[in-house]
């Protein structure tokens, strides 16, 4: 995962007025600002919450199998101009600001509630079945939620890089105040409980599902044969629903020809800089990345560290523990376009972090901005090495040398030659 070391020391010297961190502004203090409106709110010091849910369902991590699950809901009184969809549909934020962003994480509040343990869904537990009808409906679905105590605003984390959260409360009784609208494809899915749980993801996608709308789906135990299904937190559930659909596609693509140039595409997003190169071989994948920033390197005198995973032709069988999640999510954006021009390459994918990306955000920045640099046209080379010194005089800020010395791809490629490529190399003579 990509980001610079956590120092609290860092943060009590710099109080936010120094970057010492490197970013371009304090992220405790956005954070901060961005809960402001929620906690004038909260000072009403009310127990019932009324408001529409996106629909949004979390489950936490933290002491599983054991955890924490909820809907999440704005509150009326937030008197929010979006569309309430909007609040959690990560699919259809690329483009917005950082501001924009974290107002939709912090305007909606996590009522959670206990499992004793994830496979525990089939017992009689009301706030769970409701919960679930929420997730399965396709549009905002009125919701009243009746908490133990007054939802309060979690502490903000004092460190540069935790993501922001709304606020939280610990729920007694949820209400649905309107029936859900479930979609047919939907209901199907759900309702077949002798389908397995990768065959309904990729049905759903078939379908024209939101990666979001499926890892909800998915999060909340309702897919996967019967006896099996059980409660996946969220975050573990958005990585298995970017592996398990580009999976999928990539058994398709390696019965594709390969492509018969160097492709380089390329898109920036609050603070990520992305260039993807595809090259006219089989199927393989590397996802390289690095956070860099000049002031930060001054202050603390580190060099930039690249982090990077590999796959070969028949695919890994470990979780790529150091891209982590970025890994699966800018695979699925690269298999995407792969999929619909019907050809297969090895794909090699540079993301270069600076210090205008303030706060993580989720995943779905990398998974949007690599579907957006798809959508748009390549550069176009003959042969890798015009690909590789239009990299090394682009506005990357790390050289070309130190990418090439992190990636496995790269050495491999150069090592192993083809008969193909010495015709090339005699027509560029």
């Amino acid at each position: 995962m990509v980001r610079p070391p956590k120092s609290r020391d860092l943060c009590l010297r710099c109080k936010g007025a120094r970057n010492l961190c490197g970013k371009a502004r304090c992220p405790i203090l956005m954070k901060k600002s961005a809960i402001m409106p929620m906690k004038k709110i909260l000072l009403k010091n009310e127990k019932e919450m009324q408001g529409a849910s996106p629909p949004a369902f979390f489950v936490g991590r933290y002491g599983y199998p054991k955890v924490s699950v909820g809907p999440m809901i704005p509150p009326h009184e937030a008197n929010l101009d979006e569309n309430i969809s909007l609040l959690d549909e990560p699919d259809d934020w690329f483009g917005r600001s950082v501001d924009e962003i974290i107002n939709y994480r912090t305007n909606l509040i996590r009522s959670t509630f206990k499992i004793p343990h994830v496979k525990n869904i089939l017992i009689n537990n009301r706030l769970l079945d409701i919960s679930q009808e929420i997730v399965m409906s396709g549009k905002p679905v009125d919701t009243e939620v009746s908490f133990i105590k007054a939802p309060r605003v979690a502490r903000i984390e004092l460190d540069s890089h935790s993501q922001p959260f709304g606020p939280l409360g610990r729920v007694e009784k949820v209400v649905l105040t309107e029936n859900p609208r479930v979609e047919k494809i939907v209901e199907k899915t759900i309702g077949d409980t002798d389908f397995k749980a990768s065959n309904a993801m990729v049905e759903l996608y078939k379908e024209d599902q939101s990666i979001t709308k499926i890892q909800r789906i998915l999060s909340a135990g309702l897919l996967g044969i019967g006896k099996n299904r059980k409660l996946v937190p969220t975050r573990w559930s958005i990585t298995a629903t970017d592996d398990t659909i580009s999976k999928n596609l990539i058994e398709k693509i390696k019965f594709f020809s390969e492509v018969d140039k160097y492709l380089l595409f390329q898109d920036k997003y609050l603070g990520n800089n992305f260039k993807i190169l595809i090259i006219p071989r089989e199927w393989r994948f590397e996802n390289l990345e690095v956070w860099i920033s000049s002031l930060w390197m001054q202050e603390t005198g580190r060099k930039p560290i690249i982090m990077a995973d590999y796959e070969p032709f028949k695919g890994r069988k470990t979780y790529a523990s150091n891209v982590t999640g970025a890994y699966y999510a800018a695979r699925l954006g690269v298999c995407e376009y792969l999929y619909k021009i019907k050809k297969q390459g090895a794909v090699i994918v540079f993301r270069e972090v600076n210090e205008d990306y303030i706060i993580p955000l989720g995943v779905w920045v990398i998974r949007e901005t690599v579907r957006s640099a798809m959508n748009k046209q390549p550069v176009i080379f003959e042969n890798l090495n015009s690909a590789l010194n239009y990299i090394n005089n682009s506005d990357f800020r790390l050289p070309l040398k130190a990418w090439e010395k992190k990636s496995k791809l790269l050495k491999f490629i150069k090592r192993q030659k083809r008969l193909i490529d010495y015709f090339n190399i005699k027509k560029i003579k």
